[in-house]
């Protein structure tokens, strides 16, 4: 029996023609769909080349799109690595032995997740320019990333805490007997574990991340989307403008959930290969009871 149908039972005959029917149901819809919306689309005129022309002209390039996805790369990076590092600090912080900051961590948290990003970026943006705490150049990309990071770091704390506490709670308790110290077991034998389990959820909430730094147009800030508007206010084809814009983004998500999922693979064969350095057992055992010594002789 095969693995697949211990799960649920193997579709017969009848089934399995009801599943391609329904298979061909969605595609045919899909390509009707898709020949509608281009239809429309050709009626109005938008792929015409007087409207695609501009994407033609290295100008274009670089005085819109350029700047636009070097706007969106550098807002989505810096987002992203202060995302994780304040994620996993709070995710941490909420699986403290101590209530207190197990409580304020977890408040922290859950009042960082209830803030809609858009409505914190515009009132970073409107805090940092009454009180004059960055250049002013830099004031949208300070309130699009420090917004970015509030909520985000909240959305991966909880991840990180989800991803510890699916580890069996086996092998905290062995390391505990084996002398470590609990930020030990935390950075030797958790964590590692963790980040390779929760990856999947990580790249999401990245692919999020980058998605939402077009939030960033509201607030004046340079990035993807707003250099499309400016392309189309610019040669009276937004439509077209977009389009290209949508292109770069998915290129660009692609390129993120691809790079990730090869970096989860090479960790989980790295591990079922065995190819992690093997711990000498006097450079952890740091708290064994006075006169014991467990190591071989």
């Amino acid at each position: 029996m095969s693995s697949a149908s211990v799960l649920f039972d193997a579709p017969g005959p009848r089934a399995r023609l009801r599943h391609n029917l329904y298979s061909v149901l969605v595609v045919v819809a899909l390509v009707g769909g898709g020949w509608w919306l281009y239809d429309a689309f050709a009626e109005k005129g938008q792929f015409t080349a007087a409207k695609w022309e501009p994407f033609l002209d290295s100008q274009v390039w670089e005085t819109y799109i350029l700047p636009g996805l070097q706007g969106t790369l550098t807002a989505a990076v810096l987002s992203i690595i202060g995302s994780v590092i304040f994620g996993m600090i709070f995710g941490i912080l909420r699986l403290s032995d101590h209530a207190w900051v197990r409580g304020a961590a977890g408040t922290v948290v859950e009042l960082a997740r209830a803030i809609p990003v858009l409505i914190l970026m515009i009132f970073l943006f409107a805090m940092f320019a009454d009180y004059s705490l960055f250049p002013s150049e830099q004031l949208a990309l300070a309130a699009v990333v420090i917004a970015l990071i509030i909520y985000n770091s909240a959305v991966i704390a909880e991840i990180v805490r989800a991803g510890i506490k699916s580890l069996p709670k086996g092998q905290t308790e062995a390391a505990v007997a084996l002398g470590l110290r609990k930020n030990q077991v935390m950075r030797l034998i958790l964590l590692p574990q963790a980040v390779t389990a929760m990856l999947p959820a990580l790249v999401s909430q990245m692919v999020v991340v980058l998605k939402d730094t077009a939030l960033g147009y509201q607030i004046t800030y340079v990035e993807l989307v707003r250099s499309g508007a400016q392309i189309g206010a610019s040669f009276s084809n937004p439509i077209p403008a977009l389009m290209v814009v949508a292109v770069l983004m998915i290129s660009l998500n692609m390129a993120l959930s691809f790079l990730a999922t090869t970096l989860e693979k090479r960790l989980r064969a790295r591990k079922k290969g065995g190819g992690g350095a093997v711990l000498a057992a006097d450079s952890i055992l740091t708290d064994a009871a006075p006169g014991v010594d467990i190591r071989k002789k």
